[in-house]
C-alpha cells in the first residue's frame, strides 16, 4: 500500500485507527484499487458508488432463499441515478428506501407473480451488517474526478462522509472548499449519505447534506453520565460505533420540507442520548404501569423533534399501540 505522510494524513489516520477499534475495516482505494469483480471493492469503474461486491451477498443473508435476479433488481433500484432530481429530494427517497426496504417482484416456482420488501439492513443487531472505510477514494462525476478523504459504506451503501483537515487548518474550509465542491462534482456520492463529519483533529462537528455550516454540531458525549469532551474521538466513537451508527440511520434522521427545499435533520447529541434513555425506561413499561414519565427540556433544544425521534423509536421497536 503506497501512503503519502503529510499533515493532513495525520488527522486522516487518527480517525482510521479509531473506526478499526471500533470494527471496521479501512481500506486504501488510490493506488491500491484494480476494477472488476475481483478487485478490491468490486467496482466496474470510477462512477460506481454502491458497492455491488458487499451488498449483494447482505442482500442474499438478510433476503434468504429468492432467486439471485432479485438481489440484482433490488441492488439496481438502490443504485440508480436521477440526474433530473435536487440532492435533498434524491436523498429522502433513497433514506425511505433503505429504512423500509426495497419492493421486488417475481415469478415463483408455481409461475406466480410473488411480491416482496427485501431488508438492506440488520436494524435489530448492527453485528450483521458489513461495515468498510475507505480511504482516498476516486470518485468520477458527470466532468470531474474527486478523492475524498474516507467514505464509511455500510453493506456496500456509502453512509458516513469525512472530511478531515490539518490541525493548522480552519474547519471552515473542509465545509467551504471541500464539501460544497464534492456536492457539485460528485453528487451521487451523496444519494444515500446519512450524516457528514468534518474535522481538523482539534474541532469536529457533524450535520447533513442540506445543513449550512452553522449548524454542523458538536458531539461532546458517548454517554449520558459522561463530562462532555469535544475531540475526534468522542465524536467518532459516538457516532460510528456499529450499534450507534445504525441506530442514528434508522430513528434519528428527519426530513422537513421548507416551501420546496427539503431539510434533513440528523438530532443532536442531547436529543439522541435523551431519547434512547427514555426508550431504555420503555422497557419497563409494566412496572411503570403504562407512564414513561417526563422527558425535561430547555428552551430552544429541539422539543418537536425529540418528541418525533422518541414516537418513531417507540413504534418500530415495540410491540402494540402507544399513545404518547
Amino acid at each position: 500500500m503506497r501512503t503519502e505522510y503529510n499533515e493532513d494524513n495525520l488527522v486522516e489516520q487518527a480517525t482510521s485507527d479509531i473506526l478499526i477499534d471500533l470494527g471496521w475495516k479501512v481500506e486504501t482505494a488510490w493506488h491500491n484499487e484494480a476494477f472488476g469483480t475481483n478487485g478490491l471493492l468490486g467496482r466496474q469503474n470510477k462512477s460506481e458508488i454502491i458497492l455491488s461486491k458487499f451488498l449483494l451477498p447482505v442482500l442474499e443473508k438478510l433476503n434468504p432463499n429468492l432467486p439471485k435476479s432479485v438481489y440484482k433488481d433490488a441492488y439496481n433500484k438502490i443504485a440508480i441515478k436521477d440526474a433530473a432530481k435536487k440532492l435533498d429530494k434524491i436523498n429522502k427517497e433513497k433514506y425511505e428506501l433503505l429504512k423500509s426496504g426495497v419492493k421486488v417482484s417475481f415469478t415463483n416456482d408455481k409461475g406466480e407473480l410473488t411480491k416482496k420488501t427485501l431488508r438492506v439492513f440488520d436494524f435489530d443487531k448492527p453485528e450483521n451488517n458489513h461495515f468498510l472505510a475507505v480511504r482516498q477514494l476516486e470518485v468520477q462525476g458527470e466532468l470531474y474526478l474527486r478523492r475524498p478523504d474516507i467514505v464509511g459504506f455500510v453493506n456496500g451503501i456509502p453512509l458516513v462522509f469525512l472530511e478531515l483537515k490539518a490541525h493548522h487548518r480552519e474547519l471552515r474550509h473542509a465545509y467551504d472548499d471541500n464539501l460544497k465542491d464534492y456536492k457539485d462534482t460528485i453528487p451521487h456520492l451523496f444519494n444515500t449519505n446519512g450524516f457528514i463529519i468534518l474535522s481538523n483533529g482539534l474541532n469536529t462537528n457533524i450535520g447533513t447534506i442540506t445543513s449550512p455550516y452553522k449548524f454542523f454540531h458538536e458531539w461532546k458525549r458517548i454517554n449520558e453520565d459522561e463530562v462532555g469532551k469535544i475531540t475526534l474521538d468522542t465524536t467518532i466513537r459516538g457516532t460510528c460505533s456499529k450499534n450507534k451508527l445504525i441506530d442514528l440511520f434508522e430513528n434519528f434522521i428527519a426530513f422537513e420540507d421548507a416551501g420546496g427545499d427539503i431539510i434533513k435533520i440528523l438530532a443532536k447529541n442531547h436529543q439522541y442520548l435523551g431519547v434512547n434513555k427514555v426508550i431504555n425506561n420503555a422497557k419497563s413499561l409494566e412496572d411503570l404501569k403504562g407512564k414513561l414519565g417526563v422527558f425535561w427540556h430547555t428552551q430552544g433544544s429541539g422539543k418537536s423533534y425529540s418528541m418525533l425521534f422518541l414516537s418513531e423509536k417507540i413504534h418500530r421497536k415495540f410491540e402494540g399501540s402507544f399513545t404518547i
